[in-house]
């Protein structure tokens, strides 16, 4: 039996430990001085002039809409090579998701497709930057400038990224983060909007608490004021415990992005070699955020790897089956198969290998040489894995 290779193990520790401990110490655990320095120091790493956290990117995206009046009869143009959660976010703002097919070397929305479903009712693009890479947001821009059309980047998979000398949030009106528990920067559940727009930020920081102009924090600060709700808001304010397990994190995120280099350009040396293997492009004048290391196999192989890599305990999961293909998305927007035939494709195919900076370089070789020889064995056996 091979040595059990987990799909993902966190690194937190001391640091975070000490951090939570200063807000222990302190009166407020819900959202405070702690997430007011983890906003500083994020809009900080990514170059924005401001940063909220939240408690999911789903929410980020949400109420970047909502403060951008993007509601019923609108429609927002995204990727169906996503989690579900982007297409989601769109409904929850009552607008409506059109997905446009993706590039097939990257699994990234396409940038040339998007201008031929742009109609009266769109107002916004949403693009993915689906494993890490970003996505042509030049381009993006481009057609969004001579449209009349705003971006919100749904960046979950993306802090570390640039692409073109181009950081997330640089050319959109608001970019959306994710800290869930596999993130390369995570808190367990949480997230954060990030944007250049003064003219959007107090409306987004009303939007996350309900409307309220003043905080619990504000509050114990300042003592006990009549407050106002001046808006519907939502709950989506990220508490302090949060913000202090994401502090440290901050301050090694760039040495954690080199640990999983070294294990991406393992794993493509060693998978290089399998025929029936193929991997994601990147850019040459891109820095890959290296959220994921997924790799697509062919001719209904997927499932039957993966059945057979999990009775070798090797952990690895599916990013993504084509979202607009699931039951709730078929259903109430009408898509079928072949609507989306590069997502579908990927979907069919795509597997992500077990991939965290902790992770040991031997534990790359167990992964890549069992998928050798699963591959291998059904190809001279003749057998059609499915």
């Amino acid at each position: 039996m091979s040595q059990p290779v987990p799909f993902y193990r966190h690194d937190l520790g001391r640091p975070e430990l000490d951090e939570i401990a200063d807000v222990f110490a302190g009166p407020i655990l819900t959202t405070g001085d702690k997430v007011a320095q983890f906003e500083r120091m994020f809009a900080d790493y990514l170059g924005r002039r401001h940063a909220l956290g939240v408690t999911s990117c789903t929410g980020a995206i949400h109420m970047s809409l909502l403060a951008l009046d993007i509601g019923p009869g609108d429609e927002v143009i995204t990727t169906p090579m996503t989690f579900i959660a982007t297409a989601t976010a769109i409904q929850e703002a009552g607008a409506k998701p059109v997905f446009v097919d993706v590039e097939p070397d990257t699994g990234n929305l396409d940038a040339r497709r998007v201008e031929a479903a742009i109609t009266s009712r769109t107002r916004a693009i949403l693009p993915v930057h689906l494993y890490g890479l970003m996505c042509d947001m030049r381009a993006l821009r481009e057609i969004a400038e001579r449209r009349g059309l705003v971006i919100i980047e749904d960046c979950a998979h993306c802090v570390e990224g640039a692409r073109d000398g181009v950081r997330p949030g640089q050319l959109s009106d608001a970019a959306c983060f994710s800290f869930y528990a596999t993130k390369n920067l995570t808190c367990g559940e949480g997230g954060a909007v990030a944007t250049d727009r003064d003219d959007l930020v107090d409306k987004l920081r009303l939007l996350r608490l309900h409307g309220m102009t003043k905080t619990a924090a504000d509050r114990h600060r300042e003592g006990y004021v009549h407050w106002d709700a001046t808006l519907l808001g939502w709950k989506y304010n990220m508490d302090n415990i949060q913000a202090a397990i994401l502090i440290p994190q901050l301050k090694r995120l760039d040495a954690k992005l080199g640990e999983r280099e070294k294990l991406a350009r393992r794993y493509a040396e060693k998978l290089s070699e399998i025929p029936t293997v193929r991997m994601p492009a990147t850019h040459a004048d891109a820095v890959h955020a290296r959220h994921l290391f997924p790799i697509w196999v062919g001719e209904g192989q997927r499932d039957r790897l993966i059945a057979e890599l999990n009775e070798r305990q090797i952990q690895t999961v599916v990013n993504y089956r084509a979202i607009h293909l699931l039951t709730h998305f078929s259903g109430a927007l009408g898509h079928r198969v072949g609507d989306f035939p590069i997502a579908e494709r990927m979907g069919d195919e795509t597997v992500s290998l077990p991939f965290y900076p902790t992770m040991p370089l031997e534990f790359v070789d167990i992964v890549s040489d069992a998928i050798a020889n699963i591959l291998r064995t059904a190809r001279t056996s003749g057998a059609m894995l499915s």
